[in-house]
């Protein structure tokens, strides 16, 4: 493991109303093991060498304390919005883990995207910060069949297994629903796909499913994801270029007929689809007094 210096853990983050009623961001590490080829993170723009090697923070629970203890108001804290905060060197570095310990300890909300099944082991952190503040769990799906998915993305566990980690996390009365993002064109942007993944996420008790029926391509993902697609789907990734060149968000050709159809499925199943929703549904109001006392 290579520790990498940082000033700070935590940002404010401007765009909360936008993104599941985000607080906070912050990222314990950096990079991520899991190989999904399309991934966003890849993205120049995040300046992450080296990507497919994790890499943790000095002293990064040190500062994360100094900092909750320092803020005003406690909101929800995001991890895993660049880097998964569950990679497998989680397991044994404990690193997330910890952090959740303070996050329960400043009496601050969580909202957590993953595709692992480690989360599990937090779950009872979890249902401690829940107790006082709002908490949110995003299993990231973009496909529900498992032979894809591991084309996709190599290092994570099944789909099948993130639908019962999805209704363990639900069955412990914590708020969870399926992130559909991306959904790839020419590959995962199937009826079939979209109604298994709505069909499953219903199975596992999932409060919402949020997509965009499309995905990111920015500079150096675009040319990431291409490499990986002429290796997986050879000659797929002149379909893209001549489609949406030099595109930043790629929606499916089949958008509106997904899209319609997506909506009218989860509807019926009593899943959330509209980020507004979402976040009324699972945010608590947490009243901006004075700081938490710790005694």
């Amino acid at each position: 493991m290579e520790y990498v210096k940082t000033r700070t853990i935590m940002t404010k983050s401007d765009q909360g109303e936008k993104w599941f009623g985000i607080d906070y961001h912050m990222n314990l590490y950096k990079g991520c093991s899991f190989g999904c080829i399309y991934c966003d993170s890849r993205s120049d723009c995040y300046h992450i060498n080296n990507f497919d090697e994790v890499k943790s923070k000095v002293d990064a629970l040190e500062i994360l304390e100094s900092e909750l203890a320092s803020k005003g108001y406690r909101g929800v804290v995001s991890f895993g919005t660049l880097s998964d905060p569950y990679n497998p060197e989680e397991k044994s570095l404990e690193i997330t883990r910890n952090a959740l310990k303070l996050i329960a300890k400043y009496g601050f909300g969580v909202s957590i995207d993953t595709k692992s099944d480690l989360i599990l082991r937090d779950i009872d952190i979890l249902q401690e910060i829940a107790l006082n503040n709002s908490v949110i769990i995003k299993i990231s799906i973009s496909v529900a069949d498992d032979d894809m998915a591991k084309k996709l993305e190599p290092n994570v566990i099944s789909s099948t297994k993130r639908f019962e980690v999805l209704k363990a996390l639900t069955e412990a009365s914590l708020y969870a629903g399926v992130l559909l993002t991306p959904v790839l064109p020419f590959l995962t942007d199937t009826e079939e796909n979209i109604r298994a993944i709505i069909s499953k996420s219903s199975n596992a008790n999932a409060r919402f499913i949020y997509t965009k029926m499309g995905m990111n391509l920015r500079t150096n993902q675009r040319t990431y994801y291409y490499q990986k697609l002429d290796e997986l789907y050879p000659g797929l990734s002149s379909d893209y270029e001549a489609v949406y060149g030099n595109k930043y968000f790629c929606s499916s050709l089949q958008y509106r007929h997904l899209m319609e159809l997506f909506l009218k499925l989860c509807h019926q199943k009593g899943i959330l689809t509209e980020m507004e929703d979402i976040i009324k549904d699972y945010k608590k109001v947490v009243p901006m007094n004075e700081q938490i006392s710790l005694f």
